[in-house]
């Protein structure tokens, strides 16, 4: 009696402190769900938030009785058994009783969704069709391991299922040995819940754990959803997120176990906001630890994750997207299109649109078919299309070029007479489209007619007058050839304090989980502005190749190798509207919470670049490009004349440059406009298959700008 008193009474007692440390062995450690930051535009409109969602669940077990591959699996198992004819007449009896199930379970969640039946119904069948879709892809994946297939693509994951099944097709021909690689395929899809009823109501809710309390293989479950309450807006710049199942998913907070991806957590998928700024969103879960006796010994609280602002006007965007999408088509025109928008103070990029766009909501679910989609609206055309050059839209850079390194002056005639240009030389397009007429016939073609004009003959054998180098340093010097947008990086001092074993965590209210993820960048092209194509990151201008110096010529009608995104685009037109300031473009906020900073692609922080063009230079760019809009002969005018007298009213004017391509063929307008309070936006819009940028790009850039100054970026101030 004495000695139990002592166990149970000395606090200090050694074995009370092994009785301690027993219950707490044998305890259990509950985790809680992670809390995903939300994605906000300028105006604090939430873009991607994590919001909870009950559905009716339907546990696959059950659900593939639906499927007569699978039931014919079971009918095959039961036919192996010592005694066939009773196991298959069981396993009927048993499959007759589970469809019997599935009726009932389908006629009260048609009730649910208030639709037929036969929706429902599909909806299993769908759940079974990617569920079996898996068995047969991890079939190939086991079956041919060294497929020559999975060499061109970074993941195996990543192969398209229409791909892998094609090679399955081909090296395995017998339907009958397909069958039974996939029949043997066991994978945790197999044994997870799926939704199948979303349930809008709390009174749904009430109803349906009633309706299904004793039904096995049902619950009444929440989903962790990812909600984009915009849907296929600014698509490619957010990005989407998708299960953390692949090794690098999983890398970067392996070793936090708070941190770590647990199965059915999601992560940012490439490219997007999601996935760049993944180390900012990714909350912390919170844990309970119990000792054997369910006392509670030590808790930590679940961390959500911080937000992320973007400089996107999401309205705007939405309204461009929308406008450029049902736009009048001309059928030279392919599926795709990109429009950039930039305020010219802070180089906020206001809109970023690629078409076609896809909805972010549906991402994870239809990625295959989205991969496969030969439109590509998974590529961000704004940033990472590669095979864009910019044709007439480069002159002014090239003029700037000219002007400051003295190969020129202002003044200066370069004839464009009304013949063939010679051998090797680029003629002009208004040779080519209006036979015997060349710009002799309109003006003096002096710098700023020739911009006025948008002069082939000028501005080729303008380029070929620069240096080689010289004309890449001033390309380079307004953003070409290089990455535009800044990384996404977190200050060294915003750290967590790492989990311990005994499960504890110290109190750090405020401050941001963090990892060894590293910086993230946007995946986007550098473009070309070499003879060859950058084999390395561009880092500085030294790590760019030569140009050779015979295609300078083409390099100043914006042909040949070079190539360059509209965001690069849009943003030399902001440098020029400052002035000669050049500032790299954001699409990332600056945040308050200490989340989050920014640097240039070399590391730099980000700050404005004086390039030093004189006054006099900017004067004759602005005056040619004010009358490509302005001045009849001007490429844009009859576009923009109708309107003229409008953006007059609107205290708005305009400067632009049209342009257009061959091999291949696209159509450009890039311009700024600006009001009498200085205010500026920077523009440039790219028509895939546009043959012409005066009709094809300058209308809808013409419209955007009109979507801008109504959005009140541009124009008088709104009365009151």
């Amino acid at each position: 009696v004495a000695r139990l008193a002592q166990m149970q009474l000395l606090s200090a007692s050694s074995v009370q402190e092994k009785i301690a440390e027993l219950k707490r062995q044998r305890g259990q450690s509950t985790q809680l769900k992670t809390i995903r930051g939300r994605i906000l535009d300028r105006n604090g409109r939430v873009l991607a938030t994590d919001e909870p969602r009950f559905w009716v669940q339907i546990n696959y077990k059950l659900s593939s009785f639906l499927d007569e591959r699978v039931r014919q699996i079971l009918l095959d198992a039961a036919a192996g058994h010592a005694d066939p004819d009773k196991a298959i007449e069981k396993t009927k009896d048993q499959i007759n009783d589970k469809l019997e199930d599935l009726g009932r379970i389908i006629n009260k969640c048609a009730a649910f969704k208030a639709a037929d039946p036969s929706q429902i119904t599909a909806e299993i069948q769908r759940i079974n069709n990617v569920v079996w879709d898996n068995r047969v892809f991890q079939a190939w994946r086991r079956a041919f391991p060294n497929s020559e297939v999975r060499e061109k693509y970074p993941d195996v994951s990543d192969v398209p299922l229409s791909v892998a099944i094609a090679d399955f097709e081909a090296k395995e021909p017998d339907p009958a040995k397909r069958y039974e690689l996939a029949s043997k395929v066991d994978i945790l899809e197999m044994r997870k819940d799926w939704p199948l009823v979303e349930l809008q109501t709390d009174d749904d809710i009430f109803a349906a754990q009633l309706e299904f309390i004793d039904t096995e293989g049902v619950r009444i479950l929440p989903r962790e959803h990812r909600f984009y309450p915009y849907g296929s807006a600014a698509a490619q710049t957010i990005g989407w997120v998708g299960l953390a199942t692949r090794e690098q998913d999983k890398e970067p907070f392996e070793q936090d176990r708070l941190l770590s991806y647990l199965d059915g957590e999601v992560c940012g998928r490439e490219d997007g906001v999601e996935y760049v700024c993944e180390g900012i969103l990714r909350g912390r879960r919170g844990e309970w630890v119990r000792d054997i006796d369910n006392q509670l010994i030590s808790e930590t609280d679940t961390q959500p994750g911080n937000d992320v602002s973007l400089t996107l006007d999401i309205e705007l965007q939405r309204r461009i997207e929308d406008y450029l999408t049902h736009c009048p088509r001309d059928p030279n025109w392919g599926p795709g299109m990109s429009a950039v928008v930039i305020e010219v103070g802070t180089s906020d990029i206001l809109a970023l649109v690629s078409l076609p766009v896809y909805d972010l909501n549906r991402a994870r679910y239809d990625y295959r078919e989205l991969a496969a989609d030969p439109r590509k609206p998974l590529i961000n055309r704004a940033i990472n299309n590669d095979q864009y050059p910019p044709g007439s839209v480069v002159k002014p850079l090239i003029l700037v070029a000219a002007l400051e390194t003295g190969v020129i002056a202002a003044d200066e005639v370069i004839g464009c007479p009304p013949e063939a240009a010679p051998e090797g030389w680029p003629n002009c397009w208004i040779f080519r489209r209006y036979r015997g007429v060349g710009h002799n016939n309109q003006w003096t073609n002096t710098a700023r007619n020739a911009i006025k004009g948008s002069c082939n003959i000028y501005f080729s054998r303008l380029a070929d007058r620069i240096d080689p180098l010289v004309l890449q340093q001033w390309l380079f010097k307004f953003g070409y050839g290089r990455d535009a947008l800044s990384s996404c990086v977190r200050p060294s001092s915003v750290v967590h304090p790492p989990s311990t074993d005994e499960g504890r965590e110290t109190k750090d209210e405020g401050r941001h989980p963090t990892s060894d993820i590293g910086d993230r960048n946007f995946d986007q092209t550098s473009g070309t502005i070499s003879s060859t194509i950058p084999k390395g990151a561009i880092l500085s201008f030294e790590d760019v190749p030569p140009l050779r110096p015979r295609e300078r010529r083409m390099f100043g009608i914006g042909q040949g190798s070079l190539r360059v995104t509209p965001l690069q685009v849009a943003n030399a037109m902001a440098a020029l509207a400052r002035g000669g300031v050049y500032i790299p473009p954001r699409i990332l906020a600056r945040q308050t919470n200490g989340g989050l900073s920014f640097q240039s692609a070399t590391g730099n922080q980000q700050s404005a670049i004086d390039l030093g063009v004189r006054v006099e230079t900017l004067a004759v760019i602005y005056d040619g490009m004010s009358a490509v809009v302005n001045e009849a002969s001007g490429t844009a005018y009859t576009q923009f004349e109708p309107f003229l007298a409008t953006l007059a009213a609107e205290d708005v004017k305009v400067y632009g440059k049209t342009g257009s391509t061959e091999r291949p063929e696209h159509a450009w307008f890039a311009g700024f406009a600006q009001d009498s309070s200085a205010r500026k936006i920077a523009i440039a819009v790219i028509v895939e298959g546009g043959q012409h940028g005066s009709s094809d790009a300058a209308p809808l850039a013409r419209d955007i700008i009109q979507f801008c100054i109504e959005a009140g970026y541009l124009g008088k101030p709104a009365p009151g």
